[in-house]
């Protein structure tokens, strides 16, 4: 399988200006860490700049989390297998590790249904699709409903590079992204992020049962962007784009890919995750 092919500026590698959307981008979400979208964004010219312009008075006033919210309640999933602590163990999750996997796992979770909701709601903007209100703007006098963003989340491990992970493991990351059935040639972060433990990237398979599964998956993507689409267009009146959008093309076709495709699929899996994961 092809390695990781999406450019990126990575957060220990970005310019001062880079740095202070990136740094915008944390604060605004409670999330300690910029997803790959927007370190995608940040290797085409202006087009950071503008997309967090764009969003940012949204993402601000709580609205984005309010849509957030709302699609993860109403996400219904199959279920997934019961994981006992003892089988966490033996993939070599003593309580500290488990604490760090829950916290990655909540990171991903949040900043994963934040983005699907509010880079839906940006793609449709660049696409010039016309608002069709959805339920979210059933509020009163038609304003979309507003939700705290959430505490800052705990810290977490650096993120490694597929490139420098042993190959074994490399292959364990890839057969993980290969199961959601299209882009095979991008790692989701969560999948590198849990290479630190590779029996856990072993076990998953099994363990997320019908949710690593192409039918399951592929029904969850489709009600995870019906459920995005639904909270898109009540945020796109408090959308403040600067200009025209730099980049048009190859900004809409990331977000396309992201929206439709990669965050749409780690959204319920995230979910799922959290689902198996022992509680404290």
């Amino acid at each position: 399988m092809a390695p990781n092919s999406l450019a990126e500026v990575r957060e220990s590698e970005a310019s001062p200006a880079v740095a202070a959307v990136y740094a915008a981008l944390r604060e605004a979400t409670g999330v300690p860490l910029v997803n790959l979208i927007w370190r995608h964004l940040a290797t085409l010219d202006g087009a950071l700049d503008w997309a967090w312009a764009t969003v940012a008075p949204a993402l601000r006033a709580g609205l984005v989390a309010g849509g957030r919210d709302r699609m993860a309640g109403a996400l219904v999933l199959p279920a997934v297998p019961d994981v006992t602590l003892a089988q966490w163990q033996a993939a070599g999750l003593d309580a500290a590790t488990l604490r760090t996997v829950r916290d990655i796992v909540a990171v991903y979770n949040r900043g994963n249904q934040t983005n699907l909701v509010m880079l839906t709601a940006l793609r449709r903007e660049l696409e010039g699709a016309p608002l069709v209100p959805g339920e979210a703007r059933a509020a009163p006098r038609g304003a979309p409903r507003g939700a705290p963003v959430g505490p800052p989340l705990a810290t977490v491990p650096p993120l490694p590079r597929l490139a420098e992970l042993a190959p074994e493991v490399q292959a364990l990351a890839q057969d993980l992204a290969a199961r959601r059935g299209t882009s095979p040639g991008v790692v989701p972060s969560l999948w590198l992020h849990l290479a630190h433990w590779p029996a856990l990237l072993a076990a998953l398979p099994g363990w997320l049962g019908p949710m690593l599964q192409a039918e399951p998956l592929r029904d969850a993507r489709l009600a995870a962007m019906a459920l995005a689409e639904r909270e898109a267009d009540a945020l796109r009146p408090h959308f403040a784009p600067p200009g025209p959008a730099p980049q048009r093309e190859p900004m809409l076709a990331a977000l396309t890919t992201f929206t439709t495709v990669q965050i749409a699929s780690m959204v319920p899996v995230g979910v799922a995750l959290d689902r198996v994961l022992p509680k404290a």
